[in-house]
């Protein structure tokens, strides 16, 4: 067999993160070990039965076994739009401000190489979802990170940011409900977000992967509610969380013109669009009762309650996450968050995510996912107490 060398491209992508830690997973069961695997982001619960439904019967239409339209289907463009304006109050053309996405994912990776050129520089947070680096990194464009810091909530301080690093910044990532803090932002921070970028020209792409997941009867706070936000930037929706549609694929972007249409031109050189019956489904998903939408989210506040609260009661001093489905926890001080991380693996069997494989300001912390039942949050929580840690 001929080996064939990776192109210098490939050579210069960030190494996947969860990759790494899905192989230490496996091999612990493989061994035969019971692992409470709380270290990714995968829901666990199935998606809502009138979205299936939906797509079962629109999987027997002979009109969707054809190619869609490259820009997806004007109906699912709609639903989007009808979306935003009933959840968010926002506005939006859904011809020229929905572009239609194969997942959240795939809008994030391109994004920069829609609207940057070699060398431009992008602002990302730190810690941050490691796929923005991926995608600075097909564009080969270069990072400045905003650290993310406990005592300012996990929002980045824009006066720690240098003229010099304002005035070059194309590009800038946000995300609330924030991977992997679990922090959110309110419409004072997104409208400070909105002059900044006035005042520098710099795009801003809002990660919103976790607009339905809040706790304690706050609702996220999308990024277009700040006024003139979809003049300056555009916001990201996956139904992956919202719907437990993760293996779907399907999601959309919002806002600015101009980068809708990058989105859409890249995406027709991509892709032939989703296929038709996801669509529908999709569709069906975003106006239909949210009903389900509340009741996950009751689920994961339950989750979240019960874990942090049994954690706090065997004297781990952690905080509660006000949105997603993550915690984010400090790590003992005698170790690292990579060592805690194997410790637990090896001695709990418990799967949590290193903080450091989210950026260098995440080091000190472990991400925790609420993506099982709280029974087993509550064994994690008992296995942890027999280390005697704390």
């Amino acid at each position: 067999m001929i080996n064939y060398p990776q192109s210098e491209l490939l050579k210069s992508l960030p190494k996947q993160f969860f990759a790494s830690l899905t192989a230490k997973v496996g091999k612990k069961l493989e061994e035969g070990h019971d692992v409470i695997n709380l270290g990714q982001g995968n829901p666990d619960l199935p998606t809502p039965e009138h979205i299936v439904k939906r797509l079962q019967r629109a999987a027997e239409n002979p009109q969707n076994h054809k190619y869609s339209p490259f820009q997806g289907y004007p109906y699912l463009k709609k639903a989007a739009a009808d979306f935003y304006k009933r959840e968010y109050d926002v506005e939006l053309d859904p011809d020229t401000e929905i572009a239609i996405l194969f997942g959240g994912k795939a809008g994030l990776v391109e994004i920069p190489q829609c609207l940057l050129n070699p060398g431009d520089s992008v602002l990302v947070p730190d810690p941050g979802y490691p796929d923005y680096w991926s995608g600075v990194a097909l564009a080969k464009a270069k990072m400045v990170t905003m650290p993310l810091r406990e005592e300012n909530n996990f929002l980045p301080v824009y006066s720690e940011l240098s003229a010099e690093e304002l005035n070059s910044a194309k590009l800038m990532f946000l995300n609330y409900p924030n991977n992997p803090t679990g922090a959110v932002a309110n419409k004072e921070f997104f409208q400070e977000t909105v002059e900044l970028s006035r005042s520098h020209g710099i795009g801003i792409v809002h990660d919103f992967a976790y607009g339905g997941i809040g706790f304690d009867g706050k609702r996220p706070v999308s990024f277009l509610q700040a006024e003139g936000a979809k003049e300056v930037g555009i916001e990201i929706y996956t139904l992956s969380k919202t719907f437990n549609m993760a293996g779907w694929r399907v999601g959309f972007a919002a806002g600015n013109a101009s980068v809708i249409a990058a989105l859409n031109l890249m995406q027709d050189h991509l892709y032939v669009s989703l296929f038709g019956a996801v669509q529908e489904a999709a569709a069906a998903a975003l106006s239909g009762s949210q009903e389900c939408v509340k009741e996950l989210n009751s689920i994961y506040e339950s989750r979240r309650n019960a874990f942090i609260s049994g954690l706090r009661e065997i004297g781990w001093d952690v905080q509660a996450p006000q949105g997603s489905f993550f915690a984010w926890l400090k790590v003992p001080e005698s170790f690292t968050s990579e060592e805690f991380s194997e410790y637990l693996l090896e001695k709990a069997h418990i799967a949590v995510a290193p903080g450091n494989g989210f950026g260098q300001f995440g080091e000190g912390f472990v991400r925790a996912g609420l993506l099982t039942s709280e029974e087993r949050l509550k064994e994690a929580v008992g296995r942890i107490q027999k280390l005697n840690l704390f």
